[in-house]
């Protein structure tokens, strides 16, 4: 009983680690898509950013320095898509997926061409890297059956930016829906002549929602190569920003909601780590190719069953042209 206990406070605590990600990246294609921007591009931006706070941090030595570095890029690459698609009205569709194939490619050509191992960068030592934070008091209850291996493992024993991730979650909830900013981005997404009727600048407003999802995706980015991981390799995001938008439309573009999809997908992948070579009775042992798809199957029920019924904002993946 108590080593069954123990396996259910690991693969929570994996759960929350590894939805972080997720989470960081629904809550970027949200403000972007309740703008009236369709963000496919979350997966590039995140692999750029994965990469830009590998080498900065590997350079300097400073997580802090990296995350700067992984936000910067990852803006740089969403100002490229808002001007494609709010200042020349491109497709939006089109220009997410081009962001996407830049991005793998471009992070494989500089790897080679400075780190000469693949495409991959050097190990960070932990000085360079956001590590585990203990709670307060996690030593004098880590001996307490239950309560003591979840207060110190499932809400305790993470880094700084899975806490970042979860706490950015109602401090969206607050934003869009508290705050001006958030009633003029939601009324932007539904009906932007509306908004442009009552004097705001639909263009401003947009590109700072895209800028909001690149400020995001570079937390995840920088939580991916600093944080989860040691360096960054090539891919490494492993679809993981297709995943987070097939959250945040089973969420219904709202932000708690999109935040419990990131946590069923987390915990799947949870799951499937520790299935890895268990032998089932009756089955055997499972593949470990059938249990890494379990998330991504997923994703194409979830996406399959619901996105004809969630209703999207209005004016998303519309240009606007402002009328003389």
């Amino acid at each position: 009983m108590e080593e069954f206990g123990l396996l259910i406070v690991s693969v929570l605590a994996a759960t929350l680690r590894v939805a972080a990600t997720l989470v960081f990246c629904a809550m970027a294609g949200m403000f972007s898509e309740r703008s009236g921007i369709i963000d496919i591009g979350l997966e590039g931006k995140m692999l750029v950013a994965s990469f830009a706070a590998a080498c900065v941090a590997m350079l300097t030595g400073s997580a802090w320095l990296a995350l700067g570095g992984a936000i910067v890029v990852s803006c740089c690459f969403a100002l490229v898509h808002g001007v494609a698609c709010i200042t020349y009205r491109g497709n939006q569709v089109v220009s997410g997926v081009a962001i996407n194939i830049i991005a793998a490619g471009l992070t494989i050509v500089l790897g080679n061409a400075w780190f000469g191992r693949g495409g991959q960068t050097p190990d960070l030592p932990p000085e360079s890297r956001f590590m585990p934070l203990p709670l307060p008091g996690s030593e004098a209850i880590g001996g307490v059956p239950l309560i003591g291996p979840l207060y110190a493992s499932v809400l305790g024993g993470h880094n700084l930016l899975v806490y970042a991730a979860y706490a950015a979650v109602p401090l969206a909830w607050w934003v869009l829906y508290r705050t001006r900013f958030g009633l003029r981005l939601r009324a932007v997404g539904e009906d932007p002549k509306v908004v442009d009727t009552a004097g705001i600048s639909v263009t401003w407003l947009r590109y700072r929602a895209v800028l909001i999802a690149g400020t995001l995706c570079g937390f995840a980015g920088t939580y991916l190569a600093v944080a989860q991981n040691a360096a960054f390799s090539p891919h490494m995001t492993a679809g993981q920003g297709f995943i987070a938008l097939a959250a945040m439309v089973f969420g219904k573009w709202r932000p708690w909601p999109a935040m419990f999809a990131c946590l069923l997908f987390g915990l799947l992948d949870a799951i499937a780590i520790r299935l890895q070579g268990v032998i089932l009775p009756g089955i055997g042992q499972v593949p470990v190719e059938a249990i890494q798809a379990l998330p991504y199957i997923l994703t194409v029920v979830l996406l399959a069953g619901f996105v004809g019924r969630a209703a999207a904002p209005h004016g998303l993946g519309q240009p606007y042209v402002k009328e003389r």
